[in-house]
C-alpha cells in the first residue's frame, strides 16, 4: 500500500527549474533514501512533499499522516525538553496529557535521554537536540517521518549516535523518507533509494542497483565521496 505518493511534480524559483517532473511512491514500512549534489533539488522536493513549498505542477497523494525532523533541530528554546514533545500532541491533536506524557517518556527512554525531560535546548548536545526533534515528530505518531539531511548540523562524532537511531526505526517497520549526504548510511538503511540531478531522477533503484549503477553522473558522484 502506497502512503505517498507524487506525480510529475515541478517547482521553480525566479524562472529557473529546480524539479523537472518527478513522480515516486513511498510504500508501507519502505525507506526511501534520496542522495544527489547540492543544487539537485532533493531539498526542494522534500519540501514540496511536506507542504512547506507549493509544487506548481504535479500531485501529491496521501495515506495518512507525517512528521518532519529538519537538520538544525527547531526545539523551542523557551521549553523543556518535556514539553518540546507533548505541546504539539496536546494541543493540536487534543490528547490526554496523562498518555501523552507517559508515551513522551518512553520515547525519551528509547532515545536514551531518560534523565534529559527538564532540561531545556541549550543544555544538551547537538545529537541529544536531533534525538529530541526525533522523539518530538514520534509523539504525534505519523504514518510517514521525514529527515531533511538529519546529520548535517552535526560533528561527525555525533553523527553516528543519529544514524542508529534511524536504524532502529527502520528495523521497526517505520515508513521514512531521508535525504541524506551519508553514503554507506543510505546504502544501509534504505529499501529505494533515487539519486536527483538537476532535478530529475538520474537513478533510482535498490541500493544495490543504485551504487552499482553505470550512469556516468552517479559514477562521478560517488568518486568524489570516495575521494574524502
Amino acid at each position: 500500500m502506497s502512503l505517498l505518493e507524487m506525480k510529475h511534480i515541478k517547482k521553480s524559483f525566479n524562472g529557473v527549474e529546480v524539479l523537472k517532473d518527478i513522480s515516486l511512491t513511498v510504500d508501507k514500512g519502505e525507506v526511501l533514501g534520496i542522495i544527489g549534489p547540492s543544487g539537485s533539488g532533493k531539498s526542494t522536493l522534500l519540501r514540496c512533499a511536506t507542504g512547506l513549498e507549493t509544487q506548481d505542477e504535479g500531485l501529491i497523494t496521501y495515506e495518512g499522516t507525517f512528521g518532519l525532523v529538519f537538520q538544525n533541530f527547531n526545539l523551542f528554546p523557551h521549553y523543556s525538553v518535556l514539553k518540546n514533545i507533548t505541546d504539539a500532541p496536546i494541543k493540536v491533536q487534543k490528547r490526554k496529557k496523562e498518555e501523552v506524557y507517559r508515551e513522551a517518556r518512553e520515547l525519551l527512554a528509547k532515545m536514551g535521554l531518560s534523565n534529559k525531560e527538564n532540561a531545556y535546548p541549550y543544555q544538551l548536545s547537538g545529537g541529544q537536540q536531533q534525538r529530541v526533534s526525533i522523539a518530538r515528530a514520534l509523539a504525534m505518531k505519523p504514518d510517514i517521518l521525514f529527515f531533511d539531511e538529519p546529520t548535517s548540523a552535526l560533528d561527525p562524532e555525533l553523527t553516528g549516535e543519529i544514524l542508529k537511531v534511524i536504524k532502529d526505526l527502520a528495523a521497526e517497520h517505520m515508513t521514512m523518507v531521508i535525504v541524506t549526504h551519508e553514503m554507506n548510511f543510505a546504502k544501509n538503511v534504505s529499501d529505494h533509494i533515487i539519486f536527483m540531478d538537476n532535478g530529475y531522477i538520474a537513478v533510482e533503484g535498490t541500493p544495490e542497483e543504485v551504487f552499482g549503477s553505470s550512469n556516468e553522473r552517479m559514477r562521478e558522484f560517488l568518486g568524489k565521496f570516495e575521494q574524502e
